[in-house]
């Protein structure tokens, strides 16, 4: 069995600012998820926040034998991720997956890259 059907992610903030232009150089997290199993995988992905409630769950599909990369900043239902916001995350899946998060820091012309496996839970 490869994965997990719990992951934490403790350290989450989306820049409210970019400078680069286009989609792929503007400041982002994103999920990376992978699904080395024979059925899709159904996710639920909840945010945590300092200062207030909760929100999620959002819920997320990872076809079989997949990869998904799935970007915070397009999270919108149950409600947009807010910028410049720290938060934390907490994946549960139906399968066991791998996840992996990513950040993409463009604020500054010398950009900043983070990438680290989260924490995986049960």
């Amino acid at each position: 069995m490869i994965g997990r059907t719990a992951w934490a992610i403790a350290e989450g903030y989306i820049p409210g600012s970019s400078t680069g232009g286009g989609r792929a150089m503007e400041s982002h997290e994103t999920l990376c998820v992978l699904n080395p199993n024979e059925s899709d995988a159904t996710l639920e992905l909840m945010l945590y926040f300092a200062d207030r409630e909760p929100v999620g769950p959002y819920r997320l599909q990872v076809p079989a034998r997949r990869t998904r990369h799935i970007r915070f900043n397009d999270l919108s239902d149950p409600a947009p991720v807010p910028r410049d916001t720290d938060y934390a995350s907490v994946l549960r899946s139906d399968v066991p997956v791998v996840v992996q998060h990513t950040r993409l820091d463009s604020r500054q012309a010398e950009l900043a890259l983070l990438s680290t496996i989260a924490f995986p839970g049960d």
